[in-house]
């Protein structure tokens, strides 16, 4: 029983007295370490949790590359999990990882880098796996997991880990209540996993391979070859301001946007100005050649030079830097048909392997120019294509924000 009472800062209606602080060691009725044995093919009943098999994010049991013990398991109902039984990560680079075990993972056993904490009928086995997703815990196994070699914790040192506790009544509801945030973010990861993997099988579908001239999947009515152009033949590419025309110290706290190679890695260029840096509007006199307008094309200049992105009307007469590529159409090609096509394995591919330099690739106007792009004869089509994909986009975004 621990000596500290505390009371949290927000709690449920009906619920007043003080919480106490207890370690883990008093919350579970024992600690056990995992079957010492290898994994071998699943056989469709008997499951095998490793550290590998809990996801990083979610804390779920990931069920895409099942297996199984590979012993005799007449003997291994010791290593059997129960509903409610919380695991710890042990050792290595997920030591403090954790997972709490549900029914309908089905039957699984639980292997040798991982500590299992059966907890107490008196405490709520979600509210104590909740306590392992804290700041705190993450302190606890920050400091607990030094050693000479390669980080670990162990059961009697998991068991010092302290808590606060509520009566049980209060623990339910805050275990339950966090349980269902929980499934809300799981259910909006794999939507948004689902989502990005579809859209990945339209940009290989909906484009033709290389050296083809039609791609395997089109809208009805369009059935013409496609035509194969040079990007720098139905587009300007310019580069951005270099060295004298413009120092970090030129920058200001609030101007005009100017961006650089990392504000569009994922793709996305974020609609708000925070964190990007601004210059007054005496600069973005003299930078005229340089501003942006909605439906530019910007691809990174140095590093991750295959990716780019498009200019929405928010980033309207926003400047770029001389570490970025602007790509402006000529007005015959719908530019966000372009920026998928550019989105392609095989536009990326293309631009990756003329890039110059070892350590970090870099590319030029010239070396851009030079990227071979697929055009649908008819502009209906490119935007058709470009309007879908932006569907999956927009719905992609909306998941990431949930």
């Amino acid at each position: 029983m621990a000596e500290k009472r505390v009371k949290p800062a927000i709690r449920f209606a009906g619920f007043s007295d003080a919480w106490e602080q207890r370690k883990l060691g008093e919350v579970a009725s024992s600690f056990e370490y995992g079957l010492n044995a290898a994994a071998c093919d699943y056989d469709g009943e008997n499951k095998y949790l490793r550290i590998t098999d809990i996801d990083d994010e979610t804390h779920e049991y990931n069920l895409d590359a099942l297996t199984s013990p590979d012993i005799d398991l007449s003997n291994a109902d010791n290593y059997r999990l129960s509903e409610g039984d919380i695991l710890f990560a042990r050792t290595g680079a997920s030591v403090g990882k954790t997972y709490r075990y549900k029914g309908s993972d089905g039957l699984v056993y639980f292997a040798g880098f991982l500590i299992r904490a059966k907890i107490k009928p008196e405490f709520d086995s979600e509210f104590v796996f909740q306590n392992t997703l804290t700041n705190n815990y993450d302190c606890f196994i920050k400091v607990t997991s030094q050693r000479s070699g390669q980080p670990g914790v162990n059961a009697q040192e998991y068991g010092e880990f302290a808590l606060s506790t509520p009566d049980l009544p209060e623990q339910k509801k805050i275990g339950s209540f966090f349980a269902s945030l929980d499934n809300l973010i799981t259910l909006h990861q794999r939507e948004h996993s689902k989502l990005v993997n579809i859209k990945k099988a339209m940009l290989e579908k909906m484009f033709p391979k290389n050296g083809a001239d039609r791609p395997e999947i089109r809208f009805a009515g369009f059935s013409d070859a496609w035509e194969q152009r040079k990007l720098g033949d139905v587009s300007d590419i310019r580069t951005g301001p270099f060295g004298s025309t413009l120092h970090a110290n030129d920058y200001v706290a609030d101007g005009t946007p100017i961006i650089t190679t990392e504000h569009f890695k994922t793709g996305e260029l974020s609609e708000q100005k925070t964190g990007i840096p601004q210059v007054s509007d005496k600069d973005l006199s003299r930078l005229q050649n340089y501003v942006l307008k909605p439906d530019d094309i910007v691809f990174s200049r140095v590093g991750s030079v295959d990716i780019n992105a498009l200019i929405t009307p928010f980033q309207s007469g926003w400047l770029f830097s001389g570490r970025v590529l602007r790509v402006r159409t000529n007005g015959s090609i719908d530019s966000q048909y372009l920026h998928y096509e550019l989105s392609t394995e095989r536009a990326k591919s293309d631009v990756i392997g003329r890039a110059v330099g070892q350590t970090m690739p870099s590319i030029n106007t010239e070396i851009l120019k030079k990227t071979v792009v697929y055009l649908p004869p008819e502009i209906k089509e490119q935007i058709e294509i470009g309007r879908l994909i932006r569907s999956l986009d927009n719905l992609i975004t909306l998941h990431q924000r949930e």
